[in-house]
């Protein structure tokens, strides 16, 4: 495609229909309408119709496309713009004439495994690529550009399919991170998850709807038509890494929240729309049962500890049940393995009891054939998470990369496997099946050859699937869209507007003597120390500059708080990475160089110790305080919540203690000058401290790692229980415990 596609794109206006965009394919006129033609023939056929069924479509077009083709649609893997090389520094693109695609070779290494890799073109006239994951962060216009090329070029091919971009979320506040929130700055951003929970628990669900109305717009307008986002995740743990992307430790919140946004984002209560953005809910069926926080990225994070009777049903599954009755395009399950040794009885939704295989979830069909399609209603595709071939392979070590193919997609129902583009190796899947390959090898010991194969049946399955959502869409009639409305539909300040609204809303007052809010008769004659606190120095003191510049016009400001009457500190603390394990626990505390145990290769505790920081200079938090305090003054601190942090290192030293969630600084401030009404309420319980995180010597933790933090207190032990019968939350010096639902409130003038 060497012309620029944004640029030649021809319409075709159906009356009562859908508009059909293309750049060169062959348009059918039947009926006094419009209609493309899919397979290159120059006929009419049923796949051909709109008029016609998605499913029905799909199952018809199905049945044109090769093996090879078919196969390509199995695999879904990162690419590169042809404009945006940060995350390549040692990859030179090549552009295509239309200077948008790069259509040079690469090769590299990632976290999933050794690419060498075509450029665009060949990727998708050759390879038939038809699934990528978009991980730069470009503006509306070239994000646009370079899709509508994309479907150009695949409109080159005999068998028109059109290129599905898949990102993570891009609408939230909050430091970039890989498979998480990949791109920011760019689509309008609200706060972190956490802090939607925090707003709408405080607020009430009606800014939800401009949330998800926001989201499907701003995508729809880039031709961006599906999101890994959200997780249904219930936070059990709070030492899991992952914390921050799920809307807390709350499951009927979860599910009202996704009761709301599911049918907005994805255009219809119904499923997906051809205005609509699809949908991938994560991580089946619960991502937050974590044995003492490990991830599952790293080997020691491989199970799924269900602790405590009937937690999966009660605790893990709701949000998901949620999901299914809203039609969520697809679903992703997570890498782990359930954990039967380590795990009380959990029962499927007839109340039997739940077999427990001891694979990952994307290859255990009890869990995603059995539990999720047949008892749950699930009737999208099934896509798994990214690396479960090469890399995360928990419970299938013994199988080789076409045996882990065959077993995710015939064996336990997967139908879109993210990691890599492995082709090669599921032709090698099928041509096994072809050859009865297993007739004179023998499987590996635990499995059957017919579960490690790729079959036309299961091949054929999967295709249907996600090539349905690619016709309710409305992406095989118009997969184009405009540069410059894009960038108008991006920058629509009303968007904006509304999640400023909820970065506010998402602002959780904690603790208040009596001097918020600072009003300008507290604030006369008074000096302003102002401080921001991070994991990294250049961090901290970047944030501290620009602190400082947004409070230059509120008061007088000192950099010596031993000069101060009033002192802000915003403290943003961090801890671990999700790709790679601590030498022990995930540290909550807010600490500089405390010393922690390692744990052994089962995740125990040992003899040895290392050193960790979650806050540099956290210790100077009392100074500070001591010595506004000798002056008569008052400490006001703000804790941005990415974890569920142990907060006795800095609310006794502090007059006023707030939280946010990723939330603009210019929100706190808001609050803190009154200028905003606090009303958010946490959606996650604080911790009290080390001793209700306490692992034993055989790696049990005394306080349930399946259960959320509002319920912890009904398994831990009586010596650690106050007056109120209470243990697990921490409570403040006023009394006041630091769970599920709490938040102060305070109204300018009174």
């Amino acid at each position: 495609m060497a012309k620029k596609a944004s640029d030649h794109i021809r319409y075709y206006e159906n009356q009562g229909g859908p508009v059909i965009g293309t750049v060169s394919r062959n348009v059918i006129e039947r009926d006094g309408l419009y209609f493309k033609d899919l397979d290159g023939s120059g006929e009419f056929k049923d796949f051909d119709d709109w008029r016609i069924p998605a499913r029905e479509r799909a199952e018809a077009y199905v049945k044109t496309l090769t093996t090879k083709e078919k196969i390509a649609q199995l695999f879904i893997s990162d690419w590169r713009m042809g404009k945006y090389t940060d995350r390549f520094p040692d990859h030179k693109p090549q552009l295509d004439e239309s200077g948008v695609l790069d259509d040079g070779e690469f090769h590299g290494k990632t976290i999933f495994g050794e690419q060498h890799l075509p450029g665009t073109t060949e990727l998708i006239k050759e390879w038939f690529a038809r699934h990528l994951i978009l991980r730069d962060s470009p503006t509306p216009e070239d994000m646009t550009d370079w899709i509508n090329q994309l479907h150009a070029v695949a409109e080159e091919c005999e068998h028109f399919i059109p290129v599905q971009v898949v990102s993570n979320s891009r609408n939230e506040n909050g430091e970039m991170i890989f498979g998480m929130n990949d791109a920011g700055g760019v689509f309008a951003a609200w706060p972190g998850t956490l802090g939607i929970a925090a707003a709408v628990r405080g607020d009430g669900p009606e800014l939800l709807d401009d949330f998800a109305d926001c989201i499907r717009r701003e995508w729809d307008s880039v031709g961006m038509k599906k999101g890994y986002m959200y997780m249904a995740d219930v936070l059990t743990d709070p030492r899991w890494q992952r914390s921050y992307g799920t809307f807390g430790e709350d499951p009927e919140l979860v599910c009202r929240i996704f009761e709301r946004i599911i049918p907005r984002i994805q255009g219809s209560r119904d499923g997906v729309s051809p205005d609509g953005v699809a949908m991938t809910v994560k991580h089946f069926p619960g991502g937050g049962a974590r044995e003492n926080g490990f991830d599952p990225h790293y080997r020691m994070g491989q199970w799924n500890v269900y602790q405590t009777e009937g937690s999966l049903e009660k605790y893990h599954i709701p949000g998901f049940q949620t999901a299914v009755d809203c039609h969520a395009a697809s679903i992703m399950p997570y890498y782990a393995k359930p954990a039967a040794e380590k795990s009380r009885t959990q029962t499927d939704k007839k109340g039997q009891e739940m077999e427990m295989e001891p694979y990952g979830f994307a290859y255990n069909k009890p869990f995603i054939d059995g539990l999720l399609r047949k008892q749950m209603g699930f009737e999208g595709y099934i896509n798994s998470d990214t690396g479960i071939v090469h890399n995360m392979s928990w419970g299938v070590e013994l199988l080789d990369e076409p045996e882990r193919i065959g077993f995710a997609v015939t064996h336990a129902g997967v139908d879109l496997i993210s990691g890599l583009f492995d082709q090669k190796q599921g032709q090698e899947a099928y041509d096994r099946w072809k050859k009865d390959y297993y007739r004179d090898h023998p499987a590996p010991e635990g499995f059957s050859g017919e579960e490690l194969v790729l079959t036309d049946e299961s091949v054929d399955r999967a295709a249907v699937r996600t090539l349905t959502e690619l016709f309710a869409l409305g992406m095989f009639e118009n997969p184009y869209r405009d540069p410059q409305n894009a960038a108008q539909v991006i920058g629509e300040r009303s968007d904006w507007d509304h999640a400023m609204d909820a970065h506010r809303k998402s602002v959780v007052l904690l603790k208040n003597d009596g001097i918020l809010p600072l009003t300008g008769e507290k604030l006369a004659g008074k000096k302003i120390y102002a401080r921001c606190f991070n994991k990294k120095e250049e961090a901290a003191e970047a944030a501290t500059s620009a602190l400082r510049e947004q409070l230059a016009e509120e008061a007088e400001l000192t950099e010596d708080y031993r000069e101060a009457d009033l002192a802000i500190l915003l403290l943003n603390p961090s801890s671990g990475e999700y790709f790679n394990a601590t030498p022990g626990y995930l540290e909550l505390d807010l600490c500089e160089d405390k010393k922690v145990c390692n744990v052994d290769d089962e995740g125990r505790p040992t003899k040895e110790t290392h050193r960790e920081t979650t806050l540099k200079d956290a210790g100077e938090i009392q100074a500070i305080a001591q010595a506004v305090h000798s002056r008569g003054g008052k400490v006001i601190a703000n804790l941005n919540i990415t974890l569920a942090w142990e907060v006795g290192n800095a609310e006794p030293f502090c007059d006023a203690f707030l939280a946010g969630f990723d939330t603009y600084v210019t929100a706190t401030l808001d609050v803190i000058f009154g200028r905003f009404s606090p009303v958010g309420k946490l959606p996650v319980t604080l911790p009290r401290g080390d001793e209700v995180l306490t692992v034993d010597e055989n790696g049990v933790c005394i306080s349930p790692n399946d259960v959320p933090g509002y319920d912890k207190d009904l398994y831990m032990p009586d010596e650690l229980k106050d007056e109120n019968g209470k243990a697990y939350a921490y409570r403040d010096g006023a009394g006041n415990y630091y769970e599920l639902d709490f938040g102060l409130r305070y109204y300018p003038g009174l």
